[in-house]
């Protein structure tokens, strides 16, 4: 993950770094990489470097606490969080109070569902932890790596329902209705996140940032050097695999998110195939429908929901799917290699004539 995680840091700052700094603002960057499994980066405009290593260490604290939070894999609770990872524990036999942030994001997760076409699923937890020890158990020992029995997978579905998430908003609590729910927020977690911490940046002195966490890039006002918008690449997900920084497009943009799902993330290989970490929820695999879908909208979170769903579906669905909302653009990396965006996203792409000036 880190290897994977570096090229698309990299990928960032080759995009950046050889840009003028403005004569009035300056521009400084920093990264970590102890949350959500990934590394973030942050590039800012601002004062100077006091104003900066402020909102740097907010971001970096924010980040780091949301991570704990919405870890499934990890108890905190010596530092008094209650957690995803308390709630599978602990949910199914009573009505637990929970932090607002955890809350929220719940709640956000639950009511975008419906818009997700179902697609985007945080009570599939019981289905993704075992494609998760099975993809474990194939990278400890590539040898013997096999795939889940779908006898095992079907099981597991069966306590997958939405609806058996009961959330009361009056009293904060999460509460499961099927003993065998488990939660996995693994599909909006880091976006929501990255939306959480870019409002609190968008609100201080230094709204000119660009905020990259692995496949979530969330920017705030434009560049103070000049340009009206970021750069923002498009990984080849061939690229991707070989652990270099090779783009595909580059979107040019302010105030807006750019989420990506792919096939060369977490994955392991079976029988010389990979299986990724994005699992259809009606056929229990992966889904194989595309190499790579990003999507463009001002939420984050929003984003990082409407990329799995757009990835699960057949091209022409998840082009009417994405077309059907309003802000919404997406570009699409095919089997083959080949590209398609939204006219919006055309747009805003350097195939389209977009440019950062």
């Amino acid at each position: 993950m880190i290897k994977r995680a570096t090229a698309a840091l990299l990928l960032v700052c080759c995009l950046l770094c050889a840009l003028p700094a403005g004569a009035q603002m300056q521009k400084f960057s920093t990264y970590f990489m102890d949350s959500f499994d990934t590394v973030t980066t942050l590039i800012g405009y601002c004062e100077d470097q006091e104003t900066f290593d402020t909102w740097a260490q907010a971001a970096h604290d924010m980040m780091l606490y949301l991570h704990k939070l919405y870890d499934k894999y990890n108890s905190y609770e010596d530092e008094g969080i209650v957690n995803i990872h308390t709630l599978n524990q602990r949910a199914a036999a009573e009505p637990v109070p929970v932090d607002d942030l955890l809350f929220s994001l719940l709640s956000f997760a639950k009511s975008n569902y419906a818009l997700c076409q179902d697609q985007t699923n945080i009570a599939m937890g019981s289905v993704l932890s075992i494609w998760h020890d099975y993809r474990e158990m194939g990278l400890s020992d590539p040898a013997n790596a096999s795939l889940p029995p779908m006898e095992l997978l079907e099981s597991a579905q069966a306590h997958t329902s939405i609806d058996d998430l009961v959330l009361d908003p009056e009293n904060k609590t999460v509460y499961f209705a099927d003993p065998q729910l488990q939660l996995d927020v693994g599909a909006v977690a880091k976006g929501y996140a990255a939306e959480i911490v870019a409002k609190a940046l968008l609100s201080s002195d230094m709204p000119s940032f660009i905020l990259s966490a692995g496949g979530n890039v969330r920017v705030g006002d434009k560049p103070q050097d000049g340009r009206k918008a970021w750069g923002i690449g498009i990984q080849d997900p061939d690229g991707a695999l070989l652990n270099t920084s090779d783009i595909v497009e580059t979107f040019f943009i302010s105030n807006v998110s750019v989420v990506t799902s792919g096939d060369y993330q977490r994955y392991y290989t079976v029988d010389g195939k990979n299986y990724h970490h994005l699992i259809d929820p009606d056929t229990l695999m992966p889904g194989d429908h595309f190499r790579a879908v990003s999507i463009l909208t001002e939420d984050s979170g929003l984003a990082d929901m409407l990329s799995t769903a757009a990835y699960l579906m057949p091209y022409e669905e998840s082009r009417a799917f994405v077309e059907s909302l309003d802000g919404v653009e997406a570009l699409w990396i095919l089997p083959d290699g080949s590209i398609e965006m939204t006219d919006g996203a055309y747009v805003l792409s350097r195939t389209g004539g977009a440019t950062s000036k």
